[in-house]
């Protein structure tokens, strides 16, 4: 298993249309194994092979207090409702954003050993299922983004935090 470099925007790999995998090798086990090691290593709660630099259609998912699992070849079956949330991406580390998302989602695909696998998720599993599908299509979350307005940097925030904590904790010069 090994850590791979995540891809940022704008690399060209990211806005391509993910090719579907054929077969269900060891070659493909092994991508699963590093796209789940690399995204708990950059605490993520999913993963498309795109975003490591694989054109492939193969994502993973890590839920907290759940064990992370691949579906290679999603698609979905079935969609229900709609929110607004705020997301954000590995591999737009800069910037979050305000988005529509389902409030459900049943996608079906194959795991890692290629056995047919059935997910249905809500909440943040429904918005990590639709975030990472859409990697696979060449689509990032900034995308989505209805409005400029509703499109924030992130890093800037951290560091207006981290500026406040910084002001507020230290003791004033006597």
């Amino acid at each position: 298993m090994a850590i791979r470099t995540i891809c940022k925007y704008p690399d060209p790999v990211l806005r391509q249309k993910a090719k579907k995998i054929p077969l269900v090798d060891k070659s493909i086990r092994i991508l699963v194994e590093d796209m789940i090691e690399t995204m708990k290593d950059n605490c993520g709660c999913g993963l498309a092979a795109p975003q490591v630099g694989v054109s492939l259609r193969c994502i993973v998912i890590g839920m907290p207090e759940e064990e992370p699992y691949a579906i290679i070849n999603p698609e979905f079956v079935k969609r229900v409702g709609e929110r607004e949330i705020e997301e954000a991406c590995l591999s737009v580390p800069e910037l979050a954003g305000s988005v529509k998302r389902s409030e459900s989602v049943i996608v079906k695909g194959l795991d890692k050993n290629g056995k047919p696998i059935r997910v249905k998720g809500r909440e943040l599993l429904s918005q990590a299922l639709e975030h990472e599908i859409d990697h696979l299509n060449g689509v990032l979350f900034i995308d989505r983004v209805e409005s400029p307005e509703k499109l924030r940097k992130r890093k800037k925030m951290k560091e207006e935090e981290e500026t406040t904590e910084t002001s507020t904790s230290a003791s004033p010069d006597k």
